[in-house]
């Protein structure tokens, strides 16, 4: 009984005009394209593709926990350092053993803790680039901590010339607390109030 209600539905929509019987024509019958049967075949595609998931690798997860328990040293370095450091731009040559002997010291730390993060932090990103969410938020930070590790590399190639001049010591002191204060800011956003991944 719905089988031949459903027939005679469809016929009745597919019915259409006869086809004139002449050169090019088909015969008689029906014309498809003046079919009515409730489906418009033209409307594009209105369903969402699905998101396709991300599996993360365990060399992810390690180096997560890498990157994140080196960054706990970061902003202790950066104090050390910028105590030693505030010491040799005021005194010069009159500046504390203390200060003279750890500012080296202390730029090596900071100088390896950067390359480790920028290693464990730059294979991560490249593995989470195809999960949307918090792309741009890691980005940002990621982009953010290159600028902090190419300003300490000028840092550092300024320090020489430091030692000799008042003019490059400004300089080496003004890259190195722009550096602090950017890459300490992309720190910052990634702790848990500010995170948005």
């Amino acid at each position: 009984m719905v089988a031949a209600a459903a027939v005679a539905l469809l016929f009745a929509g597919v019915v259409g005009e006869p086809v004139a019987n002449g050169p090019g024509s088909r015969g008689s019958g029906p014309r498809l394209e003046s079919a009515r049967v409730g489906i418009d075949l033209a409307a594009p595609d209105t369903v969402k593709p699905r998101r396709r998931a991300v599996r993360l690798s365990e060399a992810y997860h390690t180096r997560l926990r890498i990157h994140k328990v080196a960054s706990y040293a970061m902003l202790p370095l950066f104090a050390a350092q910028y105590a030693a450091g505030n010491q040799l731009y005021k005194k010069g040559s009159a500046a504390p053993d203390w200060a003279k002997n750890s500012h080296g010291v202390l730029a090596t730390g900071v100088a390896g803790l950067f390359a480790l993060n920028t290693i464990t932090g730059g294979l991560n990103w490249w593995e989470t680039r195809r999960q949307e969410k918090g792309r741009t938020w890691r980005t940002v930070h990621a982009a953010m901590m290159l600028a902090a590790d190419a300003g300490f590399t000028t840092t550092g190639l300024l320090a020489e010339d430091a030692e000799k001049s008042g003019d490059d010591r400004q300089l080496h002191r003004t890259v190195a607390l722009t550096s602090i204060g950017v890459a300490t800011a992309s720190y910052l956003m990634m702790l848990k109030p500010f995170r948005r991944d």
